[in-house]
């Protein structure tokens, strides 16, 4: 019994030495270059930054994103659905006419609330 402890230790040693000797050993073989004001600098498009730089983004831009990401995903679900129509049958097309209303009343929450508009 105590041999299968011993195989599960030694397992659990590998596991973590291996990820801290490859840490280690990227720190050591790095390349240490001098820091400069220059190199401590931020950089934004080879163009200086101005003024205040942390800005505040207006909420919508990403609930728009979100939105996008809910009709990405339905179009994940709804292309195996549309290759294998005609062996599917009538349950799933029901299936897929309540997965579709949901998705359609939550494009109407979304506009009514102003997630779509681009200001």
């Amino acid at each position: 019994m105590l041999s299968d402890y011993s195989s599960i230790g030694i397992f659990l040693l590998l596991t973590i030495s291996f990820p801290v000797i490859a840490l280690v050993m990227a720190w050591m073989v790095r390349p240490k270059p001098k820091q400069t004001e220059e190199k401590l600098t931020t950089y934004e498009c080879g163009v200086d930054t101005k003024g205040k730089t942390w800005i505040r983004f207006r909420v919508n831009y990403f609930l728009y994103a979100l939105v996008f990401l809910a009709f990405d995903v339905e179009t994940i679900f709804l292309f195996p659905w549309a290759v294998k129509f005609n062996s599917l049958g009538l349950f799933a097309f029901i299936e897929m006419v309540i997965f579709i209303a949901i998705l359609v009343i939550g494009l109407w929450y979304a506009w009514r609330e102003g997630a779509l508009e681009w200001h």
